[in-house]
């Protein structure tokens, strides 16, 4: 039997855990009675990728072509994760952070997300893997946060980006 396009699934409103079928308990956080279902959507139809993928430039350069502008940076309020980016952030980047399970990754964003909105810069922290709880665990072990840092738990990009 062929599979439909557009599944159901089952994500845990605890931790962010996906599975196929509804479970009564999270094999991730052993949390009962957590699971919220939510259609499956096909990313090659999705109307915003394809309306993004049409305004995107794919013809290719030279290195002689591609100008050279200095982009302005955004400090982070951290000198050596400033350092790392080159001087800051820069505007409209994305950066991936990697590294292994429980090094401190989501430590880090959240001491730069309180320093940026500390400074006066909006942050919108989106997890999608941590539920707000987990986070607010987290932030209250580093310190106060002001009103400028907002917080989000949610997996559908269709949902983080409306």
């Amino acid at each position: 039997m062929a599979k439909s396009k557009n599944n159901t699934v089952y994500f845990c409103k605890e931790c962010g855990y996906e599975s196929s079928k509804w479970l009564g308990q999270c094999p991730s956080c052993k949390s009962w009675d957590c699971f919220v279902e939510e259609k499956k959507v096909d990313i090659a139809s999705n109307d915003i990728f394809s309306e993004i993928n049409t305004k995107v430039d794919i013809k290719p350069k030279t290195i002689n072509e591609i100008d050279d502008k200095e982009f302005s940076r955004i400090s982070t309020g951290i000198n050596e994760f400033d350092n790392l980016l080159g001087g800051g952030i820069v505007k409209g980047s994305l950066t991936l952070l990697g590294g292994s399970p429980g090094i401190g990754k989501s430590t880090l964003i959240l001491q730069i997300s309180n320093k940026l909105g500390q400074n006066d810069k909006k942050v919108l922290y989106v997890s999608g893997e941590e539920s707000l709880s987990q986070l607010k665990l987290r932030a209250n072990r580093i310190g106060k946060f002001n009103d400028n840092v907002k917080f989000v738990s949610e997996t559908s990009i269709n949902k983080i980006i409306t």
